[in-house]
């Protein structure tokens, strides 16, 4: 739900209302068909790794290593720029109540100011602090404050379908039907036909990481039930959640003129303090700030997980350290690499953010990248594969997995595009350019690293048949 209201503007601007929801609805369905096919390869083959994994099994013993190696950065890498985006995300959400209350800063709220940019550089960095410490609790500490938590975006939930409408009602009033939801428009420079394929920067930016169950799969019960149906749930209800938010948003918002022009580098925080007075503004704000701060500790888990499965086979520097893990099993030495990597990104956010946006784009395609290959794989190199799984497809799987690697396909050429035109430096996207960065980097190891070293034939042929017989349950 929050992650609508900081980025609906991107789907505004590109295409208007009708444009936003029609293109969640189409998303949010691929994305559930996405979730389909990795929760069928994730009950045949439960461990940690997950996407690298599941993407050298589906490509076969034959390439699978080539493939791992590929997808074990671009999903590495991905999750570790995630961190640094929901950081830097959630402290301007914040820090737009500057201009709720009118506050002063010397230069102006704009990411023009030098000074601006070193405040949210400095924010962001004390926040992602603040995160990694949340992952530090005790196990029995943080799954109580994970229901807590848990509790808390669900009250935020309800205040947003139900207190944010009521007070648009009673203010400036909500939107016609049609305004809200068959009106178009173009903010982005771009033609009208690529300008309406932008809105889908704001969808796959929202309906993503529904994958973060599988990265935990060893340490999950039942992981091959379990850990599958966790990642398919995810997907439906960030689908369906996400696009009642969006509905909500667009019946609840002023004029898109009007909202553009709102003087914050959240415009939503304005809305809500324009609907529900300075207090109730305030109140939601905060209570969806804390809501991101227990999603940051969770998305930092889920990257560690990651850093660590690759790592554990010697493959990174350091790989003897990263690999260790605490006494309770769980492998610290890699959330706190994470927090590192996370913390060093946010420094781009001192010179320009354009490059910090970029990450954005980059962590979200390398993601959209390893679904659609997945489904490739799975389409052309494996299609019968994987039988023994508790999630099978039948008949219509190959269907499915072409419909989700074409999908994936248009997601990924949306996200490493430019999103203003005409393009200038300033507004060049740099995605493409760290995602052939990162791929450069697979191959490179994937041709220094011996076949011994990390993700050998050996053990990708002992993957693929293990995924091809029975799991032994976890008890």
């Amino acid at each position: 739900m929050h992650s609508c209201s900081v980025l609906l503007y991107l789907g505004l601007l590109a295409g208007g209302p009708l444009a936003t929801w029609t293109s969640f609805l189409i998303n949010g369905v691929s994305v559930c068909i996405t979730a389909a096919i990795l929760a069928e390869i994730c009950s045949a083959l439960p461990i940690s790794g997950s996407l690298y994994t599941w993407a050298g099994a589906a490509a076969g013993p034959k390439y699978g290593r080539f493939v791992g190696f590929i997808v074990a950065w671009w999903v590495a890498a991905a999750w570790v720029s995630i961190v640094a985006v929901v950081c830097e995300g959630l402290i301007n959400w914040v820090f737009s109540l500057f201009n709720v209350f009118n506050v002063d800063f010397p230069g102006g709220i704009s990411n023009d100011n030098i000074k601006w940019r070193a405040v949210l550089w400095i924010a962001s960095e004390a926040f992602l602090m603040l995160s990694m410490a949340v992952t530090y609790l005790p196990a029995r500490i943080y799954g109580i404050t994970f229901r807590l938590a848990a509790a808390l975006i669900t009250f935020d939930f309800l205040l947003f379908i139900i207190w944010l409408p009521i007070g648009a009602s009673k203010t400036y009033g909500l939107r016609t039907g049609r305004d809200a939801l068959l009106t178009t428009f173009n903010g982005t420079g771009a033609p009208p036909g690529w300008n309406w394929m932008l809105s889908f920067l704001f969808t796959s930016s929202v309906l993503t990481g529904f994958d973060a169950a599988g990265h935990i799969a060893e340490e999950t019960k039942n992981a091959s039930a379990i850990a599958a149906r966790s990642i398919f749930r995810s997907a439906v209800v960030t689908a369906a959640g996400g696009f009642i938010t969006t509905i909500v948003l667009l019946f609840c918002m002023p004029d898109i003129v009007t909202l553009l022009g709102l003087d914050a580098p959240q415009p939503f925080v304005l809305v809500y303090s324009m609907a529900l007075g300075r207090g109730g503004g305030t109140f939601m704000t905060i209570v969806g700030t804390i809501t991101g701060l227990f999603s940051c500790s969770v998305t930092i888990l889920a990257a560690s997980r990651l850093v660590f499965a690759i790592a554990r086979d010697g493959a990174l520097p350091l790989s003897g350290w990263l690999s260790q893990v605490s006494p309770s099993g769980l492998p610290r030495n890699a959330a706190t690499a994470v927090y590192i990597l996370s913390a060093l990104l946010l420094c781009t956010i001192l010179p320009s953010t354009t490059a910090f946006t970029s990450i954005l784009s980059a962590g979200t395609a390398q993601l959209m990248a390893a679904y659609g290959l997945i489904a490739l794989l799975r389409l052309t190199m494996t299609p019968n594969s994987f039988q023994n799984t508790k999630f099978p497809l039948g008949r219509s799987r190959k269907l499915l997995y072409a419909v989700s690697a074409v999908m994936n396909a248009i997601l990924f050429a949306v996200l490493v595009s430019p999103f203003t035109f005409p393009v200038t430096t300033a507004t060049l996207n740099f995605g493409g350019v760290v995602f052939a960065g990162i791929t450069i980097i697979g191959v490179a190891c994937y041709l220094i690293l011996p076949d011994d070293k990390w993700l050998s034939n050996q053990k990708m042929q002992l993957m693929y048949d293990g995924a091809n017989q029975p799991i032994p349950e976890k008890q």
